[in-house]
């Protein structure tokens, strides 16, 4: 992989948002989970990917190399997504995982002209849980916020993503380090969580918004993953009026970490015939 670049625009609130850029060929834009950031979540994933494409890897506000900001709204983050696209100045693949997928999916319905197509990997929508699930949930958070408390800050992410994660996915998440590198952030996850019930706009689980993405939809779930997010992705391809699913067996909700060069041919595949000149 060649050495990466970097490149960072600032939003309307004044925060700069930066990002490394990695390979060369037409834009890629790759939308971090909540746990980790741009960096962590794609770097096994985009060697895979920069002989034929300009990857860029943007950093959430708070995260990575960019700056931080009380206001972590999902509102204010599709804003930082958008913001980063103009900055390119030509229309993109935008990719998305996990939260980065639900980003994702507001961004193409909100601005299809900066958008050629979109692949949402295992978006996450909790207003699909079950009452059982959503109790789950609060509890994980709730202990999360004690460990945090304690300074635990690797236990409290490692609380947290085993919500998503299978067994084996927390092996490998632990075994590279992720886990820990993303410890940092809890906080700033805290904090995300805390502000979702308090934004009152579009949200990329109502029908209708999913009916507005006019470009192409790719929505990708591993074979392993886990019920509540197998439910999420058939309710965006069930209501993306160009969507198309494809599953990706032995995978997880994080074949990123796990499984890179498998998801890359999928996103290849995706990609390269949407960015082909008309």
């Amino acid at each position: 992989m060649s050495s990466p670049r970097t490149h960072d625009v600032t939003t309307s609130d004044g925060v700069t948002i930066g990002a490394t850029v990695h390979g060369h060929g037409p834009p890629l834009v790759f939308l971090q989970g909540i746990i980790g950031d741009g960096d962590l979540d794609f770097q096994a994933l985009v060697p895979h990917l920069t002989d034929r494409f300009t990857c860029h890897l943007p950093n959430n506000r708070g995260r990575g190399l960019s700056g931080d900001h009380p206001d972590l709204s999902f509102g204010r983050l599709v804003d930082d997504a958008l913001t980063y696209l103009d900055s390119l100045g030509q229309p993109v693949g935008l990719v998305g995982w996990s939260a980065g997928a639900d980003l994702a999916l507001a961004a193409a319905a909100s601005r299809s002209d900066a958008i050629d197509a979109v692949a949402v990997y295992e978006p996450v929508f909790p207003s699909l849980l079950d009452e059982q699930e959503q109790a789950a949930y609060g509890e994980t958070f709730a202990r999360m916020g004690e460990l945090a408390a304690e300074g635990r800050l690797t236990d409290a992410m490692r609380a947290f993503a085993a919500v998503p994660f299978n067994d084996d996915e927390l092996a490998v998440a632990e075994n590279d380090g992720y886990l820990e590198a993303a410890g940092r952030y809890v906080p700033n996850l805290l904090s995300t969580i805390q502000q979702q019930p308090e934004y009152r706009g579009p949200t990329p689980d109502d029908p209708a918004v999913l009916r507005a993405i006019s470009t192409p939809v790719l929505v990708l779930v591993g074979s392993d993953t886990k019920p509540p997010t197998a439910r999420n992705v058939r309710h965006v391809a069930d209501h993306v009026p160009n969507a198309r699913r494809q599953q990706i067996p032995g995978v997880g909700h994080a074949g990123n970490l796990t499984h890179p060069e498998v998801l890359a041919q999928a996103l290849a595949g995706f990609f390269a015939p949407a960015q082909q000149p008309a």
